[in-house]
């Protein structure tokens, strides 16, 4: 099973490099030209057979171009393609004739010249160069039946009409498995650029509401917690809470130990608070907690959150501190604002401030 995994995520990260798609479409279509080599070899085709093993040799230096990885030239490697294809289809029209299905090829080549320019270009130029090198594949395309119906093949092949068929199949399925592969390709390349949108998409919602320090919600963000709050009616609680003495520890060990504490206190916040509500970074070293609980269990993740900032040691630079914090308790009441509400946690705060501080102040023990 691990052997298994660890192949599925090589192949991932195989596939996702831009020059694994060239190589995989540059490797078929050499397939494809070998294959062809033995057939016309095989058939006594020899202008074919020469041109098959150029072919060859021309995608040999596409592979070489890919493997080198020059982003410049790559795009080099889509033009020897399109025009190999067309001049073979000529030249198989041209030795033996339109029946065997060579033309077929060109066809292959429309959204593939989309996909490349799309890929490879600029994008100002893009459309208009694919659109052209489209036309240009159509009008090809026409030329080819034209010329066979004006002029006469060089070989005229005495094929069972069971082997002509073959080959017009052969050639058939390879154009639609080129289609087929150029259509994952792209397909597969969507859903990359989705994902890496979404991605970003989530990584500029998190700058947007969360604050960078100490990895909880901002302002912003608690904002719209509290809009949520109130359109579903329910009972909700705040806490205000504030580090004891803060600004003496920035003063005494500077900022970096400061910002220690800040991060250490807001992780064992949300450890308490865990999924029963939101924690939000309000202003400086002031946290506060919305919570969803009934306003008792709340006074208990308070005392909670109070006990484990007490026990805990903060440490930086080889130096450690012990911290305390101060907490005030508010339950939301209907027909109060949430101004309101944050207005009488804090006021509690501020009580515990001037009553020992390391303290949880709630609305059974306030004065």
């Amino acid at each position: 099973m691990k052997k298994m995994n660890d192949i599925k995520q090589m192949l991932s990260q195989q596939i996702s490099t831009e020059r694994f798609k060239y190589k995989l479409i540059i490797y078929s279509i050499t397939m494809v030209h070998i294959i062809l080599f033995v057939l016309f070899n095989f058939l006594h085709i020899w202008p074919m057979v020469v041109f098959n093993v150029g072919s060859v040799a021309v995608y040999i230096k596409c592979i070489d171009i890919i493997k080198r990885g020059y982003e410049h030239e790559i795009i080099k490697v889509f033009y020897m393609t399109y025009w190999e294809i067309i001049i073979h289809s000529f030249v198989a029209t041209i030795c033996i004739g339109w029946r065997f299905g060579f033309p077929q090829y060109i066809i292959g080549l429309i959204p593939f010249g989309y996909y490349m320019c799309a890929t490879l270009l600029e994008e100002k130029r893009r459309y208009m160069i694919a659109t052209a090198l489209g036309m240009i594949a159509a009008l090809s395309f026409i030329a080819c039946r034209s010329l066979s119906l004006f002029v006469g093949s060089i070989f005229l092949l005495e094929l069972p009409a069971f082997a002509e068929l073959l080959i017009y199949i052969f050639n058939s399925i390879c154009n639609f498995v080129f289609l087929f592969m150029v259509t994952v390709i792209f397909v597969w390349d969507m859903q990359r650029i989705t994902l890496q949108l979404r991605s970003q998409n989530v990584a500029l919602d998190n700058m947007a509401s969360i604050d960078p320090l100490t990895g909880l919600y901002n302002r912003r963000s608690m904002q719209d917690f509290f809009a949520q709050a109130l359109k579903a009616e329910n009972d909700f609680s705040l806490i205000m809470c504030d580090i004891d003495n803060f600004k003496r520890v920035n003063d005494t060990y500077g900022h970096d130990f400061g910002d220690v504490v800040l991060k250490e206190v807001s992780h064992i916040v949300q450890q308490q608070v865990s999924d029963n509500g939101y924690v939000c970074r309000w202003g400086g070293e002031e946290i506060l907690i919305l919570s969803n609980d009934r306003l008792d269990h709340t006074c208990k993740i308070a005392e909670n959150i109070r006990h484990d900032v007490e026990q805990h040691v903060f440490c930086c630079c080889g130096k450690e501190l012990h911290c305390t914090l101060t907490l005030g308790v508010a339950g939301h009441r209907a027909g109060n604002t949430v101004e309101d509400t944050i207005k009488h946690a804090d006021s509690r705060l501020y009580y515990g401030k001037q009553n020992g501080k390391n303290r949880v102040v709630t609305p059974y023990n306030s004065q």
